[in-house]
């Protein structure tokens, strides 16, 4: 049962993992970055090739909302009332918009980062989304928990309630600190996607805005040789006036043998599908998501089938199984400085990915064999 008794204005502490300016030069002894170079290129990967980023907001997405149940009436309504007002961030309400930036920066870097900020008596007030630049990771000293440093200048300081932090990794190495991002894998495939892309602008420019090569051939007699190079500089001036009356359309007259020919009107511009469709093809298989998902319809008749629903469901049964934790946590921490001793129960919304009436004839079937299993 909670303690209610009036309290004192109270104030809520900074977050102790966010981010200070750093002097040019680093500790580099014994501890693991989360800086690495490695996350500012999957986050250049996100912004470069659109799949990726619409991959990981839908993957969001599609792991669906929450709720929390305890046994208390009392704690349930004060908790309700915490998950839907704390402020995130500064800028942001509701543990939902946590949750989701956090499980973004764990789908991109592969750790993901948080904090529950309190005030001087406490009590949660609020959640931070750390960013990695500036949080290093050490392993304690009894050799298995792992030890969150902020980097301050040119100096490691420990936080101060290690027990406030938020941690998470998907799919870490033996060993390591630090998770495996889903974009793993993709920075090859995504350079020849990028090559392709390029050298498709390149050749477009070319194509829309025509180039010419204009060729004066003097004749055999003497007096065109001998005026070869005036006559040849009249012909380019006449035609760089011609050309750059823009929408008035004027005609070039020249005399003598003058060829006019569309520089690369002989080339011809390579397909581009297949090459393309093979990269996608690896980012999407990366990403777990159906092709059509991501906006791309490679068949009339894609849908989603029950396996691939299926499948999908299973992996983001998992995502939800790292995320849990950290509502847990964050709702247990709030329960008890509020003074109650019961235990949070993360409740997530039913993952519906296929159409209803899939599901009701799924419901319909199972309900028939129930009861075939019952012998009535």
């Amino acid at each position: 049962m909670a303690v209610f008794r009036k309290r004192k204005a109270s104030r809520v502490s900074a977050p102790v993992t966010q981010h200070t300016h750093s002097k040019p030069f680093g500790i580099l002894d014994g501890y693991v970055p989360l800086a690495a170079p490695q996350n500012k290129l999957y986050y250049a990967l996100r912004e470069a090739v659109p799949v990726i980023d619409a991959a990981v907001f839908k993957l969001v997405r599609l792991t669906g909302g929450f709720t929390v149940e305890c046994d208390s009436k009392a704690a349930q309504a004060e908790l309700e009332e915490f998950i839907l007002s704390v402020p995130v961030g500064g800028n942001r309400q509701g543990m939902s918009a946590f949750i989701e930036s956090y499980f973004e920066q764990l789908l991109t870097c592969g750790t993901a980062l948080g904090e529950i900020v309190t005030d001087s008596d406490g009590v949660p007030r609020g959640l931070f989304n750390a960013p990695l630049d500036c949080i290093e990771l050490k392993r304690n000293k009894n050799g298995f928990d792992v030890d969150v440093y902020v980097r301050n200048g040119t100096e490691l300081q420990k936080v101060t309630r290690p027990e406030m932090c938020l941690l998470s990794v998907l799919n870490p190495e033996p060993g390591a600190l630090t998770g495996c991002s889903m974009l793993k894998g993709l920075p090859f495939v995504s350079s020849i996607l990028l090559k392709i892309f390029e050298s498709i602008g390149a050749n477009w420019e070319r194509v829309g805005n025509l180039r010419f090569a204009v060729t004066y051939n003097p004749k055999n007699d003497a007096m065109d040789r001998a005026y070869a190079k005036d006559r040849a500089m009249q012909v380019a001036r006449e035609w760089g006036e011609a050309m750059q009356s823009g929408s008035e359309v004027r005609d070039f007259v020249a005399v003598g043998d003058v060829q006019i020919k569309v520089i690369g009107a002989d080339n011809q511009i390579l397909d581009s599908n297949v090459p393309v469709r093979q990269m996608l093809e690896q980012i999407v298989a990366k990403t777990g998501l159906p092709p059509f998902m991501l906006g791309l319809s490679w068949s009339s008749t894609e849908r989603m089938s029950s396996q691939q629903a299926d499948v999908l469901t299973s992996e983001l049964e998992a995502y939800r199984r790292i995320l849990t934790p950290v509502i847990r946590k964050i709702c247990t921490a709030y329960l008890r400085s509020r003074g109650y001793s019961c235990t949070a129960r993360v409740v997530w919304d039913e993952i519906t990915l296929q159409d209803e009436v899939e599901l009701s004839r799924a419901e319909l079937y199972r309900a028939q064999a129930e009861k075939i299993r019952r012998g009535e």
